[in-house]
């Protein structure tokens, strides 16, 4: 199961040091990601929208959608 922390807002995330994988490749449908441990998980955003929402996921999530991603277990 995906938790994410609907508590947070978008406020607490500026400054945050946001990075994209280096395999995007430059295609235009990346994500960015960025560590912040002061709310115990990672952050996730569009990266064509940076001034858009995030989504904060607990460290466990995030590793589980990864796992879910390279093993190609997820439908639309």
């Amino acid at each position: 199961m995906i938790e994410s922390r609907s508590d947070l807002h978008t406020a607490s995330l500026e400054g945050a040091s946001w990075r994209k994988s280096s395999y995007s490749g430059g295609e235009g449908e990346c994500v960015e990601i960025a560590d912040v441990p002061a709310h115990g998980g990672i952050a996730v955003r569009d990266s064509k929208n940076p001034s858009g929402p995030a989504i904060v996921l607990a460290v466990t999530a995030f590793a589980t959608l990864i796992g879910a991603i390279q093993d190609d277990a997820l439908t639309c």
